[in-house]
């Protein structure tokens, strides 16, 4: 961390993806702001005119079902919010809509789920949407389909949808819009000693434990998720700012270098497409215990994962699905691509090579992971 704050990353992004949360887009939980609509466009519109790519992944969806259909409480059955959900929607995309047509330009609305970013097909497919979309122009407006989202499906908060979607379309910058200032030291609600931390590495192991407490009580993320973005985002190389959105024209002032907020920066490297695919999947299909020597092997790198390696299976999962690698103390060490079913994996664990087609009749590959369709777990 350093005393003096550096120039914004924002300066010199020129693909971003801004996160507007809850508080910002809605008078207090009662439904859709439109001035502060409004604002917002205003100033993604001159993001653009100074040459600079935006997708704006924006909450307030739920607030304005409830207001539309007169509820006072956030309601906790997954139906009841569906349904607000559902009728909220249609609110924010006219409320974009029609502050992006005031202005001369295209919005184009797109829901995801998990499920949408976990089958590489439909990944690449979302991916292809919103890089055509970009090269046209258009402002996609991205939230969760909560209409239809479930726990299995779902991605939780659109701090995280923000960072898929930034690693998704390999976006330069993540820029999480909240209430609060930034990140503190510790929370400044009960610490008047906590200081703001205005730039950090982002996944310097310490940020988490600072992050600790619950957001605003209009919206599900608090400090954590959004440290927790920045650290997803980092690894396809793209740093992080999180500031105040009470912050006048603050997209503009960090565009134009302004250090504001926290800026939590990625490192040099990147995660090839591929593997940032399956390093960001939330729910896996299943997971294989490794015995040591195993383990050694994947965490210095390099090797494949062979069935005889192997002393556990546990979960559903078919060939081609991603799954997690543990070690024996359950900690996570890689995931991949597994070439074997569930029901195969623990017929052929611990088998050799030589020995695979006797068991099962057929050899599909003699690794059950390939290392060329594994990432090792950071993080």
């Amino acid at each position: 961390m350093r005393a003096e704050a550096p120039r914004s990353v924002i300066a010199t992004a020129r693909r971003l993806v801004v996160k507007v949360g809850s508080s910002l887009v809605t008078d207090e939980g009662r439904g859709i702001d439109h001035a502060a609509v409004a604002r917002w466009v205003e100033q993604i519109t001159a993001l653009h005119a100074l040459g600079k790519e935006v997708i704006l992944v924006s909450s307030g969806a739920i607030a304005e079902g409830m207001k539309r259909l007169g509820w006072a409480q956030r309601p906790r059955e997954i139906p009841e919010l569906q349904a607000a959900a559902a009728v909220g929607q249609m609110g924010l995309a006219q409320a974009y809509e029609g502050a992006f047509s005031a202005r001369g330009r295209h919005c184009a609305q797109v829901l995801l789920t998990h499920a949408d970013l976990a089958h590489r097909r439909r990944y690449l497919n979302a991916r292809s949407t919103l890089l055509t979309l970009l090269a046209h122009g258009v402002v996609p407006v991205i939230n969760e389909n909560d209409t239809v989202v479930t726990d299995e499906i779902k991605v939780g908060d659109n701090d995280t949808l923000g960072a898929l979607v930034t690693n998704l379309v390999e976006a330069d910058a993540l820029i999480i819009l909240t209430d609060q200032r930034g990140l503190y030291s510790a929370d400044p609600r009960r610490d008047p000693q906590a200081t703001l931390i205005d730039d950090a590495a982002a996944d310097d192991p310490t940020l988490p434990a600072m992050a600790g407490g619950a957001g605003s009580h209009v919206g599900k993320g608090g400090m954590l998720t959004k440290v927790l973005a920045a650290r997803r985002a980092a690894r396809s190389g793209a740093h992080t700012v999180i500031a105040s959105g009470r912050e006048p024209r603050v997209l503009l002032r960090l565009a134009d270098g302004e250090a504001i907020g926290t800026q939590l920066r990625a490192g040099s490297g990147k995660l090839a497409a591929r593997k940032q695919w399956m390093i960001d999947q939330l729910q896996l299909g299943g997971q294989v215990t490794v015995d040591p020597g195993a383990a050694r092997r994947l965490r210095d790198g390099g090797a494949s994962l062979l069935p005889v390696g192997v002393v556990e299976v546990g979960g559903e999962f078919e060939r081609g699905d991603v799954i997690a690698v543990l070690d024996g103390d359950g900690v996570e060490i890689a995931r991949g691509l597994s070439n074997y079913a569930a029901a195969e994996a623990r017929l052929i664990r611990r088998t050799p090579t030589a020995q695979i087609e006797a068991v099962l009749g057929f050899i599909e590959e003699p690794e059950l992971i390939h290392r060329d369709n594994m990432v090792l777990s950071r993080g």
